[in-house]
């Protein structure tokens, strides 16, 4: 009698990665959607929020950090935001180049209208869900991040 075959952890993490793909590109789809009414986009309202998240200001590259993202793409969107009156530019006491990026009063009063938005409709998205399940899988995700931030050749 054959014994069926179990599928390698490396199988079910790349059934993983494959998930996540699909669920991050509807979830930017969503998030696009969701603030397009305030004049955002997912990645204009994700970097509003890391802004928010520092508590302080901080350079582009410390919030292209936080966020796992590319320094240019964010310069790039942080610029933008500053022509909408959204985050300001202050000098950095620590480096004459890189300035520190603050949410301006405007800022302020979209991401917290983006919030509101928010709020809601992830409570819906939440119904259905096992709080375990939901606490399980950032709890992957955060490791499958730190192996990969580890990861010299993840960073090539």
């Amino acid at each position: 009698m054959n014994k069926p075959q179990r599928a390698s952890a490396g199988d079910a993490l790349t059934d993983l990665i494959l998930t996540m793909f699909r669920v991050n590109n509807l979830t930017l789809t969503w998030g696009d959607r969701l603030v397009a009414p305030l004049g955002l986009t997912s990645a204009r309202w994700q970097i509003l929020g890391a802004i928010v998240a520092a508590e302080r200001a901080q350079p582009v590259a410390w919030l292209a950090r936080d966020l796992g993202a590319n320094r240019q793409n964010v310069q790039r969107i942080v610029n933008d935001l500053a022509k909408e009156g959204l985050v300001s530019f202050a000098p950095n006491p620590h480096h004459r180049r890189a300035q520190l990026v603050a949410l301006t009063d405007k800022g302020r009063q979209t991401f917290d209208a983006a919030i509101r938005l928010y709020a809601p409709r992830v409570e819906a998205l939440a119904e259905g869900l096992a709080l375990k399940d939901i606490e399980a899988a950032r709890s992957v995700m955060t490791m499958l991040r730190q192996k990969l931030e580890g990861d010299e050749n993840a960073q090539e």
